[in-house]
């Protein structure tokens, strides 16, 4: 088997392995907006997805030294993330809605009132939904993960991830079918 090359975050990852600050610190920056992205839509509060993400960088800090794959640093890094923020979701009762990255409604006060109405029904769906189903439906429809990258994340199978979207979306569409 030949080697391929390393990637620039596998590269910067190995640096950073070696104690390069300067390389983790890249990486941070090419990653930060991600990590809080995938920290909010599964959390639904900011101020709670900036102190979950900044956990999840720092606990990516401390435990580099354990990746042995640095090929898959960015998946290593969502996974974190994602199981910082699920945690989270199950430590508390109710489940936040989810606002950021819903449509924005039309012109007019008609299509803001139906467009706030659908936002309201669809952030209430979403929070109804297991953790599981809730985090891979969001890395998936939200952040166009495939699902060999949602499997790494969630630590499943790719047929574990498509049968967990696919209840997400049969538990979507049965909770908005009256806004069909």
């Amino acid at each position: 088997m030949e080697d391929r090359p390393l990637s620039p975050d596998a590269t910067l990852a190995e640096r950073a392995q070696d104690g390069d600050t300067g390389a983790f610190d890249t990486l941070l920056r090419r990653h930060q907006d991600t990590v809080y992205r995938i920290a909010l839509r599964v959390l639904g509060d900011a101020a709670d997805a900036a102190d979950t993400a900044q956990e999840a960088l720092i606990t990516a800090w401390r435990k580099l030294p354990e990746l042995e794959n640095t090929a898959v640093f960015s998946a290593w890094l969502y996974r974190i993330v994602t199981n910082r923020a699920l945690n989270a979701v199950r430590s508390r009762i109710p489940a936040a809605p989810i606002d950021e990255g819903l449509p924005t409604a039309a012109p007019g006060p008609e299509h803001q009132s139906m467009a706030s109405q659908l936002r309201g029904a669809l952030t209430r769906a979403l929070a109804n939904l297991p953790p599981g189903q809730r985090a891979c439906w969001i890395l998936r429809e939200l952040e166009g993960m495939s699902y060999e990258e949602i499997a790494q994340i969630v630590n499943a199978t790719p047929t574990a991830v498509r049968g967990r979207i696919h209840r997400a979306r049969t538990h979507l569409v049965e909770a908005l079918r009256l806004w069909r």
